[in-house]
C-alpha cells in the first residue's frame, strides 16, 4: 500500500512537472492602438516571443506564475508578473526620446516671442497647411531668431500651374521662401575645403521705404560629379487609380527615364508600386542596364486604390536591403499624394516616416497632378523623411529637377541643418523673416522646437528679413550661426561669422538681389500678405522688368507668368486693352 501512495506522488509529481500553462494577453498604447512585434521575455527561460498584428501574445510555460519583460522601440519597457489565469492588458507608454522627436516641427523661430493666430482659410479640393505669416518683432525684446535651411521648390511650380490654368493660387500654396530659391540665385563657391560660403546684402524695402530687406545667402559646395558615390535608388512609383491622366503617370515615367539616362554601372535602381496591391517592379538593377529599366517603366499602369503606408513600408526595405555603405541611399516617392488606404492623415504620415529616417535613407517626394493634389501631406513626407520635394507640372520642370539640377536634388552635402541669428537691438528697431511661415498647428503648440533640413551639392539657398534700422547707423546688424550635421560623419560643426551692413542702393546692387526681390513681391502679393497692401501689381511689374537677366530662361519665364498673373487678378485692364 506504501509503494501504491509513493508511485502516485511520484507521479503527481512528474505530470505537474510537465505541465504547461498559457500567459495570454495584449499590447496596446494609452489611446488603445494595438502594437504589434513587441518583444516579450519570459523570464524562467529566456525565451523571446512577438505580439501579433492586433497585439496579443500567448505564452507557454512550465509555471503558474512568471515574470515578462515588454519592450518595443519607442516605447518604455515594463516589467510585470503574471499569472496563467489572468489575462493581462498591458499598456506601453511612448519613451520621453520619443515625445521629444514627435513635437511639431517649425521651419522658423523667434525665441519667446508670442504670435497671432491669423491664417488664411483652406481653399479647393486640394490641400494646403494653413500657415501663419511671420510678422514683426521687437529687436530688443526679442534679439534671438533662426530658420532652417530645409528648402524645397515645390511651391513655385505648383503656383506656376494654377496661373497657367487661369486660376486663382490658394494663398496657403504660396511659400515665398521656395519661390526665391527656385532660382538658385547667385551661387558662390566656398573656399577651399569649406561645405558652405555665407554672404549678406542691404537693400532698400521697395514696398517700405523707411525698412531695408537682408538678404542672407548660402551656397554649399559642388560634389566632384566624376567622384559622385554609389547611388541605390528605389523609386516608389504611385500606380492607382487617380494616377492614370497625361499630367501624372505618364508624365512620371518620362520624368524617370530622363534620370535613368544619367546613371552609371555601379548605381542601383529598383522599383516599387503601389495601387490596387504593393509588389516589387523591378528587382535591384545596375545604371548601365538603361533600357531594361525603362522597358519596366513605360510598362506602368494606373489602377486601384491608393495603399501609401504599405507603398512606403516595402521601399524601405527594399532600400534597407539594398543599402550602400557611404553610398546615396534614397528613395524616390512620385505621387499626387492621394492617399485613401492605411494612413491617411498627415499626422499618422509624420509617424509613418519618421521611424524610417533613422536607417540613413533620405526621401525625395516628386508631386503631380491637380484637383485633389494633396501639398500637405508630400510636404510632411519630405520634411520628416529627411529629404526634398519638388511639384513636377510639365517635362521642362522634371528635366530641370532630375537632370539640371540632380546633385541638388538627389546628394546632399549637409543635413539637420538651420541658422540662427542674434540681431543688434542697436542697430534694428524691428524685424521679421519673410517666407518660412509656420503650420498653424505648430504654432499654437508651445513645445514646438526648431527643424532643421537636408542641403543638396551645389545649392545656393536665401533667406530675406524686412527690418527697420535705427538712425544711427551701425557697422553690424548682428551675429550669424550655421549648424549643421555632416552627411559623412554627422558630427555637428559650428560655424560663427559677424557679418557686416552692405549700404547698397537699388540701382547698384547685383542682379541676383533684385530679382529675388521680384520674386519676393509677386509671392507675397499671391498671398496676400497683410505688409503689401499698398503695392500694385504695375508696382511689382516695373521693379521685375528692372531685375530680369533676358539672358536666362528661367527669369524671363518668370516675367510671363507675371503678366498672366496681372490678367488673371485685374480682368479690368484686360478688358481696357481689348477696347
Amino acid at each position: 500500500m506504501k509503494k501504491f501512495a509513493f508511485f502516485c506522488l511520484l507521479n503527481c509529481l512528474l505530470i505537474q512537472a510537465h505541465a504547461q500553462y498559457f500567459f495570454k494577453g495584449n499590447i496596446r498604447t494609452e489611446k488603445g492602438i494595438a502594437l504589434k512585434n513587441a518583444k516579450i521575455c519570459l523570464h524562467s527561460n529566456k525565451s523571446i516571443s512577438l505580439s501579433d498584428n492586433d497585439g496579443s501574445f500567448g505564452i507557454v510555460s512550465n509555471l503558474t506564475c512568471d515574470t515578462i519583460t515588454v519592450a518595443l522601440e519607442g516605447f518604455d519597457k515594463q516589467t510585470l508578473k503574471v499569472k496563467s489565469d489572468i489575462f493581462q492588458n498591458i499598456i506601453l507608454k511612448l519613451s520621453t526620446a520619443t515625445i521629444l522627436k514627435n513635437k511639431p516641427k517649425l521651419i522658423s523661430f523667434t525665441k519667446d516671442a508670442s504670435r497671432t493666430n491669423r491664417f488664411n482659410p483652406f481653399i479647393s479640393d486640394e490641400t494646403y497647411f494653413k500657415l501663419i505669416e511671420n510678422e514683426f518683432v521687437d529687436a530688443n525684446n526679442f534679439p534671438n531668431t533662426g530658420y532652417s535651411l530645409n528648402v524645397n521648390k515645390a511651391s513655385y511650380s505648383n503656383v506656376r500651374r494654377f496661373i497657367n490654368m487661369k486660376s486663382a493660387v490658394p494663398p496657403d500654396a504660396v511659400r515665398v521662401e521656395e519661390m526665391v530659391n527656385y532660382f538658385n540665385l547667385g551661387y558662390q563657391k566656398p573656399e577651399s575645403t569649406n561645405v558652405f560660403k555665407i554672404s549678406t546684402n542691404i537693400l532698400n524695402c521697395p514696398w517700405n521705404k523707411k525698412n531695408n530687406l537682408l538678404f542672407i545667402r548660402l551656397s554649399a559646395k559642388k560634389l566632384d560629379i566624376d567622384k559622385l558615390p554609389a547611388g541605390n535608388f528605389t523609386f516608389l512609383i504611385d500606380i492607382s487609380g487617380s494616377m492614370d491622366m497625361p499630367n501624372r503617370l505618364p508624365l512620371l515615367k518620362e520624368s524617370f527615364q530622363l534620370f535613368v539616362k544619367n546613371l552609371r554601372a555601379k548605381d542601383m535602381v529598383s522599383i516599387v508600386t503601389y495601387g490596387g496591391t504593393v509588389g516589387t517592379w523591378l528587382e535591384p538593377t545596375p545604371g548601365n542596364e538603361k533600357e531594361k529599366i525603362c522597358n519596366r517603366l513605360e510598362l506602368l499602369e494606373a489602377a486601384g486604390e491608393t495603399n501609401g503606408e504599405s507603398g512606403i513600408e516595402a521601399a524601405y526595405k527594399m532600400a534597407r536591403k539594398n543599402f550602400i555603405y557611404g553610398g546615396n541611399n534614397r528613395v524616390i516617392l512620385a505621387t499626387d499624394g492621394d492617399f485613401n488606404v492605411g494612413q491617411t492623415s498627415e499626422k499618422a504620415l509624420d509617424d509613418l516616416i519618421s521611424k524610417q529616417r533613422e536607417s540613413g535613407i533620405f526621401l525625395t517626394c516628386l508631386g503631380v497632378g491637380m484637383g485633389n493634389f494633396k501639398d500637405s501631406k508630400l510636404q510632411t513626407l519630405a520634411k520628416r523623411g529627411n529629404g526634398n520635394y519638388a511639384y513636377l507640372d510639365n517635362l521642362q520642370e522634371a528635366e530641370k529637377v532630375l537632370v539640371h539640377e540632380l546633385t541638388e536634388t538627389l546628394y546632399s552635402v549637409a543635413e539637420n541643418a538651420f541658422i540662427n541669428i542674434k540681431f543688434d537691438p542697436n542697430a534694428i528697431n524691428n524685424y521679421r523673416l519673410i517666407g518660412f511661415d509656420n503650420k498653424r498647428e505648430s504654432i499654437l503648440d508651445g513645445s514646438s522646437e526648431l527643424d532643421g533640413g537636408e542641403i543638396g551639392s551645389g545649392c545656393s539657398t536665401m533667406a530675406i528679413f524686412e527690418y527697420s534700422p535705427k538712425s544711427i547707423l551701425n557697422t553690424s546688424l548682428g551675429q550669424l550661426v550655421l549648424k549643421y550635421h555632416d552627411i559623412n560623419n554627422k558630427s555637428e560643426i559650428l560655424n560663427e561669422l559677424e557679418y557686416e551692413i552692405n549700404v547698397a542702393k537699388t540701382d547698384s546692387i547685383e542682379n541676383d538681389i533684385k530679382f529675388a526681390t521680384a520674386v519676393t513681391m509677386f509671392g507675397l502679393k499671391l498671398k496676400e500678405s497683410v505688409y503689401l497692401k499698398k503695392t500694385t501689381w504695375a508696382d511689382i511689374k516695373n521693379f521685375a522688368i528692372s531685375a530680369v537677366d533676358k539672358n536666362i530662361f528661367l527669369q524671363n519665364d518668370f516675367l510671363n507668368l507675371l503678366e498672366k498673373a496681372i490678367l488673371l487678378y485685374e480682368p479690368t485692364k484686360k478688358k481696357a486693352r481689348g477696347k
